[in-house]
């Protein structure tokens, strides 16, 4: 008889007021009794409609089945035959917009804990000597994946499994793209995707460091002198947008790329046993709505600053942040300014940030992104002292790929262009997903692409062969 509570049951956490000093993991999920217990709430509906909201279409009553019986191994196979990265979904996943919005449950009540229990059993089964996917046999041809995020880790994982002979060409010195530099430690521990990437690793996936694909080596020298049957791109997307208002240039203004890079690559958090130092000061706005701001924020708060404000043109309705990112933002005491727009950035004499000029917001008719659009409230000009600020209103894929390769069809954005079935470009034997094709996207998004792209890729070598 299946468990018929109504809400799901609360994970572990730290106390807010002893996580926003510290990096160490905010979460700390189930144990096996709690794991057992949200795990009947499932009603294993025969329709499935979990699995159709998920981008990588886990099989979630079936694996959720095996953890109330105890079998947690069997349930991180069941995984792991979809999710090439289990705990990291498990975390940071927005699955409240996925798999358990989808969740029959959730018509009544909560919906069942599906993120919650997928990092259960993906701990327990790393921690408990989970045996290495083993793939089929060697076929002779070689994949390029450029670079080591989300969508390049999936795809090159899926290849790899049908005998490819797979390499991850990485412009930074450690994999893992955003994974490493833009989550930080407390919502992603760096040891998880180590441990992640090493399975892959184990499997036969190769992986180059320092290698910019562009400079170090085009997409046309790998496939016409290196012998790369095909190449995936999955570069993401690390150009910095800014607002393009006076000041953004002073001492103490930070895109949220560099900012966080600092922290979760670099260990600015551990200055000066790193070699990386971050400016937090006193008092820190970050502007931007979304969970790269949720992130930032948390940091800076964590680093010392006093006050730390989240600064939105709209309301908290309209955040795209995950609701559970606000909330334990609001737990840290991130001081949030909703329906609030910077016009300018102030420096002193020295050229450093001493305070943001802002204007009050109203919401207007919806726009394009079908949220009511962000209009200034007349006579609403006000001045908020900080000495430090982060922007972080999106980001772009760098250009680098698109310069380099002739033919390759972008977006004005700089997006590249792709088949939404396949993930083909417009170049023969070249295919890309995740933020290099939408823009800044979520983990799980970009996944799903590279999946995509790996049985396109696989299916195109087949015929071919």
């Amino acid at each position: 008889m299946p468990n018929m509570s109504l809400t799901k049951l609360p994970a572990r956490e730290q106390d807010p007021d002893i996580r926003n000093c510290n990096f160490e993991e905010v979460s700390q999920g189930y144990d096996e009794a709690m794991a057992i217990e949200e795990a009947t709430r499932c009603l294993n509906c025969k329709h499935k409609p979990c699995v159709e909201g998920c981008p990588v279409n886990v099989r979630i009553p079936e694996f959720i089945q095996l953890v109330i019986q105890g079998k947690f191994m069997e349930a991180n196979d069941v995984i792991r035959s979809t999710n090439a990265l289990p705990a990291v979904c498990g975390r940071v996943c927005p699955q409240e917009t996925q798999c358990e919005e989808r969740c029959v449950r959730g018509i009544k009540g909560e919906p069942v804990g599906i993120g919650r229990l997928e990092r259960f059993v993906a701990d327990h089964a790393m921690t408990h000597g989970m045996d290495t996917p083993v793939p089929l046999p060697d076929n002779g041809k070689k994949i390029a994946i450029v670079g080591s995020g989300p969508a390049g880790l999936t795809c090159a994982g899926d290849l790899r499994k049908l005998g490819y002979e797979v390499t991850i060409f990485e412009a930074l010195h450690t994999p893992g793209g955003v994974l490493v530099y833009g989550i930080p430690e407390f919502r992603l521990p760096k040891q998880l995707v180590r441990d992640e990437i090493k399975i892959l690793e184990d499997m036969g996936v190769k992986i180059e460091t320092n290698m910019v694909v562009g400079r170090s080596i085009t997409l046309d020298e790998l496939l016409n002198e290196e012998g790369y049957s095909a190449v995936f791109v999955g570069s993401g997307a690390g150009l910095p947008r800014f607002q393009g208002i006076p000041g953004e240039n002073l001492n103490g203004v930070y895109s949220a790329n560099e900012f966080l890079t600092r922290i979760n690559l670099m260990k600015a958090y551990h200055f000066p046993e790193s070699d990386t130092p971050v400016q937090v000061g006193k008092n820190a706005a970050v502007v931007g709505g979304g969970n790269v701001a949720m992130d930032a924020a948390r940091s800076a708060k964590r680093l010392g600053a006093e006050n730390v404000y989240i600064v939105y043109r709209r309301g908290e309705a309209e955040m795209p942040a995950r609701v559970e990112e606000v909330h334990h933002a609001k737990e840290e005491g991130i001081i949030f300014k909703m329906l609030t727009n910077p016009t300018e950035i102030l420096g002193d004499a020295n050229g450093y940030v001493k305070g943001m000029t802002c204007v009050e917001m109203e919401l207007g008719e919806p726009d394009a992104s079908g949220r009511r659009r962000p209009v200034v409230k007349a006579g609403s000009e006000h001045t908020i002292d900080v000495d430090t600020v982060v922007i972080a209103i999106g980001n772009s894929p760098n250009p680098l790929i698109k310069n380099t390769t002739p033919g390759l069809a972008t977006e004005k954005w700089g997006g590249i262009i792709v088949d939404e079935c396949t993930g083909k470009t417009s170049r023969d034997h070249v295919y890309a997903g995740g933020d290099t094709v939408t823009g800044a996207a979520t983990v799980i998004l970009a996944m799903g692409a590279g999946k995509t792209a790996a049985a396109a890729i696989h299916e195109e070598l087949s015929r071919n062969s």
